[in-house]
């Protein structure tokens, strides 16, 4: 099962419509709040050299050699994609 990171913030109405659709679909996730984790706020901007959110992360546990997949905005299709659905 591939594991999902979202970087997001409570006012980003893109954060909730992809968090809503991964719950509808039954697929877990983990949400960080860059609004509050200044951490991962800049672990976040590391990752995309920018401030937009979402930022998702896919990676895939038993082949942690395959790269992460990053893209920042939700994408509806995009995560189907990536996630084979």
């Amino acid at each position: 099962m591939k594991k999902i990171e979202i970087y997001s913030t409570p006012s980003c109405h893109f954060c909730h419509m992809e968090k809503d659709f991964l719950t509808s679909k039954n697929i877990p996730f983990i949400d960080y709040n860059v609004a509050a984790d200044m951490e991962k706020r800049k672990y976040m901007v590391e990752l995309t050299g920018q401030m937009g959110v979402p930022v998702t992360v896919i990676t895939d546990p038993d082949h942690p050699e395959i790269p992460a997949d990053i893209f920042v905005g939700f994408s509806q299709d995009l995560i189907e994609q990536k996630l084979g659905l």
